[in-house]
């Protein structure tokens, strides 16, 4: 059985968020945007994250590929 639109979303954007998370505290982000849309078979997912490091903008682009990992796994 095939994952709703829902489903595929909510694991993406968990998986996004997870991934922000496990490199820097709740009180280190200042802010944190993940926007995650599924429409006829295509994921979109964009990571905005505000933190003091150098090393944001890699962890942002893992997130974005935590989630397109997340959601392959649910169709596998």
């Amino acid at each position: 059985m095939e994952p709703t639109d829902e489903e595929v979303v909510q694991a993406a954007s968990d998986a996004a968020e997870g991934r922000v998370f496990e490199a820097y505290s709740h009180s280190e982000v200042r802010d944190l945007d993940v926007t995650v849309t599924f429409d006829e078979g295509v994921l979109e997912v964009d990571v905005y994250l505000n933190v003091d490091d150098e090393d944001a903008e890699r962890v942002a682009e893992e997130a974005v590929r935590a989630a397109e990992s997340a959601v392959d796994d649910l169709f596998e």
